[in-house]
């Protein structure tokens, strides 16, 4: 097919697409935040005020701004705290903002946790109006230097991989909160880096000593037991990858895997820019992933969780590719949420699928 045929053709199916399909494909049609219930935003081990021994048990309430966050301060927290996470199921992360529901709920709390201010930019101007002297927040991005985020990035190329102990190198500009969560090209996914996970670990067991330092020794024993199940998944990412005939992620989304494509030496391709969750390629970066694709002479597109991954579907019936999800671990679906599935679990899930896009043979 023509290359000038093939745009336009790219064009007119995606003005029909736009026209027809939500943004969102996870959330419920009359889902927002307000609207809510705290019974579905939250899990509990022991419920507050709950008695053990005959004694009240004080939960230690933990606020977390993504699923991440929320899965390591269940395990680390253990029973002796309550977890909520502040994104309702299935919602997209960065089109998400806080209602004024969501900030009371936070500062009713003994301990917020979000990633950084390139990604949650409201947290800047939330921290200087909070009103409790009760919270401890942290920031799970201390410590890491966080990198510029690119669309067609030969990541592992001529880089140290050794950035897990970086500086404390943030760029927090105060205008930060008026991007429109497109972070101005620094990429805000340290999650997925199982190496930076161990950072962020270490990040929310200081938060939970500072606000519950008589527990120092459990929180502290649950975390190092942790990060060594992180360890194994950083060596089976490893593992995989010295045994896969190809290092290019060809991917129709929003690519969040740049942290991680680094740290295992992998060059990723999308047709998008930048992280926006509005923002839409243009047919002829469309046209020449679908070449790309044929040139590589891959068989499998990588898509996006909890977005409608129209892109994906445009190149997969275009050239017959078999589409296979990369979980970015943002948010879970209501489903993955109810089924109590873990960010260990949906890595180990990218593994199986990278293993099959990237030809892993023994």
């Amino acid at each position: 097919m023509k290359p000038l045929k093939l745009i336009a053709m790219i064009s007119l199916v995606m003005l029909l697409l736009s026209a027809c399909t939500p943004n969102s494909v996870e959330a419920e049609k009359s889902s927002n935040a307000d609207s809510q219930s705290e019974s579905e935003k939250t899990v509990e081990s022991v419920t507050e005020g709950e008695t053990e021994n005959g004694a009240e048990v004080h939960k230690i309430k933990v606020m977390t701004t993504l699923f991440p966050q929320y899965d390591f301060a269940k395990i680390v927290g253990g029973d002796k705290v309550e977890v909520t996470l502040l994104l309702p199921p299935g919602v997209e992360a960065h089109s998400y903002e806080p209602t004024p529901q969501d900030i009371i709920s936070i500062q009713e709390s003994d301990l917020f946790v979000y990633t950084g201010e390139q990604m949650e930019p409201w947290v800047h101007k939330m921290v200087e109006n909070v009103k409790s002297d009760g919270l401890t927040i942290v920031d799970s991005s201390k410590g890491i230097e966080l990198m510029m985020g690119h669309h067609h990035d030969h990541e592992g190329e001529d880089e140290d991989h050794d950035h897990d102990a970086g500086d404390d190198d943030h760029d927090h500009d105060a205008d930060s909160e008026d991007e429109d969560h497109d972070h101005e090209g620094v990429d805000p996914h340290i999650w997925l880096d199982p190496v930076l996970a161990k950072t962020m670990v270490d990040n929310l067991t200081e938060g939970l000593i500072l606000v519950d330092p008589e527990n120092e020794a459990y929180y502290q024993q649950n975390a190092d037991a942790y990060k060594l199940k992180l360890d194994e998944l950083d060596n089976s990412f490893r593992a995989a990858f010295e045994k896969t005939d190809s290092k290019t992620i060809i991917y129709g989304g929003h690519f969040a895997f740049g942290y991680f494509a680094k740290r295992y030496g992998l060059e990723n391709i999308s047709p998008f820019e930048g992280f926006s969750p509005d923002a839409e390629p243009t047919p002829a970066k469309i046209a020449e992933l679908i070449e790309n694709l044929k040139k590589a002479g891959t068989h499998y597109i990588f898509y996006e969780e909890l977005v409608d991954p129209k892109i994906a579907r445009i190149i997969s019936e275009e050239t017959g590719a078999e589409m296979l999800l990369l979980h970015g671990a943002h948010n879970v679906s209501k489903e993955e949420r109810e089924s109590g599935i873990t960010y260990i679990e949906i890595m180990q899930q990218n593994l199986e699928n990278l293993k099959i896009g990237l030809g892993y043979h023994e």
